[in-house]
């Protein structure tokens, strides 16, 4: 199967699950004419019906006592090949028809109708995706609403496109759903808060606080608000210089104080800061002059072993020169 076409008849397939509530496995409807068409082209009709419909089927799938019926009467077939197909229509799931009480089985038509809509109210109560090669069959099935078709064509399996009366069934229902989005949408939000104030009364509500009383037309407001607005947007916050913050007069001073205490702490030697840093050198060189010079100290030398013992008298004048 080509990819495009496989495409398509998977999405064809979400929307039947979508509308009228398809689901896998699914039950898929073959007659007679669909068993003899696939052997003949020597094709595998549950592999073929799998990748056509992107799922699996239920019970392989299902026929029905007139099929079989068919099967059975066939006399232009060798009786070998004729057993084979009677051997693989008692493979799939046999559906109740209640038509075995009749001498010859109905026709397709009459048979596959009566099980897809036995009540006739154009509803495919029970989902089946109907197979078939008749094109009676399938141009009668088309009248009613969700029945997929199935055909085999030169080997190929064909499924047809949505009927018309599943398109408006399906339009219809997208409508009401956008209908509902419309309506929920305007309370959305504050319905599923206030649900639980509501049902608990005015007195008070689960986790023991008193209940307010919702507004008239505030709800809708709030909700309006909570949207974002949209416009264009504004620069990164990162990128922006940020806003220099004005100091309080407590604050500032604070601040100034602190600032004349550190500037008293470093002009200690100095006695006054000065005003201008071209002037530093003038200023320190005045404080040098101004300040006292302090006496220098002299390092007096300890005397060594000969002199002492010379002041003490033991050691000759002679020696000691």
């Amino acid at each position: 199967m080509r990819g495009k076409r496989s495409k398509q008849y998977r999405k064809l397939m979400q929307q039947y699950g979508l509308t009228f509530g398809f689901r896998e496995p699914y039950q898929v409807l073959v007659d007679a004419q669909m068993i003899q068409d696939t052997n003949r082209f020597s094709m595998d009709l549950v592999a073929g019906l799998e990748r056509t419909l992107h799922g699996k089927l239920d019970w392989l799938s299902v026929i029905t006592q007139c099929s079989i019926r068919h099967l059975y009467i066939l006399s232009e077939l060798p009786a070998l090949q004729k057993e084979a197909l009677i051997t693989l229509a008692k493979t799939f799931e046999r559906r109740r028809c209640n038509h075995h009480t009749l001498e010859e089985p109905l026709p397709t038509l009459e048979c596959l109708y009566s099980v897809v809509d036995p009540k006739g109210s154009h509803t495919n109560k029970n989902r089946y995706v109907v197979a078939s090669q008749e094109d009676d069959v399938r141009r009668k099935l088309r009248e009613v609403p969700g029945v997929p078709l199935v055909y085999v064509k030169r080997s190929v399996m064909v499924m047809e496109p949505m009927a018309e009366g599943s398109v408006g069934v399906r339009e219809g229902v997208e409508r009401g759903k956008f209908r509902a989005g419309l309506k929920g949408r305007n309370l959305s939000g504050v319905k599923r808060k206030r649900v639980a104030e509501d049902e608990a009364g005015p007195e008070k509500v689960a986790d023991g606080r008193a209940a307010p009383r919702p507004g008239g037309g505030n709800d809708v407001e709030r909700v309006v608000k909570m949207r974002k607005a949209r416009g264009p947007k504004g620069p990164n916050p990162l990128s922006v210089k940020k806003p220099k913050m004005e100091k309080s007069q407590p604050e500032a001073e604070d601040h100034q104080e602190r600032g004349s205490r550190k500037a008293d702490k470093e002009d200690v030697d100095v006695g006054r800061r000065p005003a201008d840093d071209s002037n530093i050198i003038e200023a320190s060189a005045d404080a040098a002059q101004n300040s006292t010079a302090k006496r220098k100290r002299k390092r007096k030398h300890k005397p060594g072993p000969i002199i002492e013992l010379v002041e003490k008298g033991q050691v000759s004048d002679d020696v000691s020169n």
